[in-house]
């Protein structure tokens, strides 16, 4: 098995939760290649661990993500450039390969590609007080990182081109309001609700959630005729599993399903 593990990543599995935490609290947890390559690895191996059921993505010290390391701005070329966010697709591609939810846990910034970052997950949970900031345009560049296909999706084109022109900090209130964020939580209380809420999902029965989560990212481009079929085909092979018979026999039982993953 590769080594996970790096200086700029932390991965420690517990209860059917990966919790990967981006490790560079000194630069505001900004992209490293190491940082980068370990989250790849990381969700790759997740793929096919069944001791994994849920993934969380969050970040150590005051903030989730700057996205860029604003030191290495104005040194890169074009080659290196093109190398740099192909690893970082790869990263994105892997997110939403692998059948198991994805969570970020926000608190404090999540800008530029650590923004987009977030935006490749399943879900958002945030902390009171974040911010979120596609601060490319400030800089010259454009966004990378799956945000000019994630963001539109989510809020529409018009309000998503806004958001990548004018760069301004977005607050938590409001990406709640636009549907970016799914649930607030305070500050001092954010950890232990997290958890709270992904340990409640790593209970659930987690081929039925990787089957849906392909189907919900595939109907962004498939029609109503495709993705019907989809669900039919699916539900045909879900309805055989373990945890279905387990989901009825709960059910009738007036118990809680026991679920695991089979």
């Amino acid at each position: 098995m590769e080594q996970i593990e790096t200086n700029d990543l932390q991965v420690k599995k517990k209860e059917g939760v990966m919790y990967l935490t981006l490790h560079r609290p000194d630069r505001l947890n900004a992209f490293s290649a190491e940082m980068i390559q370990g989250l790849i690895t990381a969700i790759r191996q997740a793929k096919t661990d069944d001791t994994v059921r849920v993934i969380t993505i969050s970040g150590s010290g005051r903030s989730f993500s700057a996205g860029g390391d604003v030191k290495t701005m104005g040194k890169a070329n074009s080659l290196d450039t093109y190398d740099h966010i192909g690893t970082l697709n790869e990263l994105i591609l892997a997110m939403r390969d692998v059948p198991k939810p994805i969570i970020a846990a926000v608190h404090g910034y999540a800008a530029g590609a650590g923004f987009n970052l977030a935006l490749a997950c399943d879900m958002i949970l945030a902390a009171e007080g974040s911010q979120f900031v596609l601060s490319f345009s400030k800089v010259g560049l454009i966004s990378d990182g799956g945000g000019l296909y994630f963001l539109p999706r989510l809020i529409g084109p018009y309000r998503a081109k806004e958001l990548f022109l004018n760069g301004e900090p977005i607050k938590v209130d409001k990406a709640f309001e636009l549907g970016i964020v799914n649930h607030i939580y305070p500050l001092h209380e954010f950890d232990s609700k997290v958890n709270e809420f992904v340990t409640q999902i790593a209970a659930g029965p987690s081929k039925a959630y990787g089957f849906m989560k392909r189907i919900a990212d595939q109907s962004l481009h498939s029609s109503l005729d495709e993705i019907l079929e989809m669900e039919r085909i699916t539900q045909a092979t879900v309805v055989t599993t373990k945890d279905h018979q387990e989901g009825v026999q709960a059910f009738k039982e007036k118990r809680t399903a026991h679920f695991k993953g089979n």
